[in-house]
């Protein structure tokens, strides 16, 4: 079982992935190969992600983990169009925010959680589907080595989960929501996507 601090070491590395993503509202499905290389962030890295944030008032002076990763990547579809992309992720505990003023968003029934699990906000410098800075909420199950990411983007919702099956395979699944009005939880499903990843 891997820890908070052991999943984000086990991270770090080349990965290769074919995914599968289906379009939900017309049926379409798309196949796409991508390599991607993972690394730890720095703190200089880490600082950099945390200033730009006001609605987050964290104590950095606690021995509490704040694990993160930089992530350059290459997809190509089946079709051949290629898109590349970086970007900086950093995870931070509940349990080290002494104030905040981020909303709090109803999450769809994907992103529900055990009791063991840790919960925090996940502070992207670059959007997936959205570009800009962003943040969101993350959840880490140790029982299950899952690690889950949540982000609520202007016009829809994004339920992320990586799960460690092995040092070097992971299951990979994306859930997209479209966005619903201010307070209502996330039913419409518009993409699931899916893959296995293995580090080179």
């Amino acid at each position: 079982m891997l820890d908070f601090q052991e999943f984000f070491n086990a991270c770090s590395g080349l990965w290769k992935t074919e995914r599968i993503y289906h379009y939900m509202q017309n049926g379409e499905i798309e196949r796409s190969y991508t390599e991607f290389q993972v690394n730890p962030l720095t703190d200089d890295e880490k600082d950099k992600l945390l200033m730009p944030n006001e609605n987050l008032k964290v104590d950095r002076t606690s021995n509490l983990i704040f694990p993160g990763f930089s992530i350059a990547f290459d997809t190509v579809s089946e079709t051949g169009e290629r898109v590349s992309m970086s970007l900086k992720a950093l995870f931070i505990p509940d349990t080290a925010v002494s104030l905040s003023n981020a909303p709090k968003l109803p999450l769809p029934v994907a992103a529900e959680v055990t009791e063991d699990a840790i919960q925090g906000f996940y502070l992207r410098d670059e959007g997936y589907s959205e570009g800009g800075a962003i943040a969101g909420r993350f959840t880490y199950q140790p029982t299950r080595q899952t690690l889950e990411m949540t982000t609520h983007y202007k016009r829809s919702v994004a339920v992320d989960q990586m799960r460690f099956l092995s040092p070097d395979t992971r299951l990979r699944t994306i859930v997209t929501y479209q966005r619903p009005e201010a307070g209502q939880v996330p039913t419409v499903t518009t993409l699931i996507g899916f893959g296995v990843e293995r580090k080179s």
